[in-house]
């Protein structure tokens, strides 16, 4: 699951898009919230980081 997460994550900053840094720790920041709350992973029986750990 973090091999994913970090591979995604490096997918992300290889875009050209931000304009500054603030501009990517925004970026990063929303992607973790995502990630953590609305994907379902398949390794945890599709459920989401957060639901996991709630459990």
């Amino acid at each position: 699951m973090v091999e994913r997460l970090n591979g995604r994550i490096s997918d992300l900053l290889q875009q050209p898009r931000f304009d500054s840094r603030v501009d990517m720790e925004t970026s990063l920041l929303n992607y973790l919230k995502l990630y953590n709350h609305h994907i379902p992973q398949r390794a945890i029986a599709a459920k989401t980081p957060i639901q996991a750990l709630e459990e």
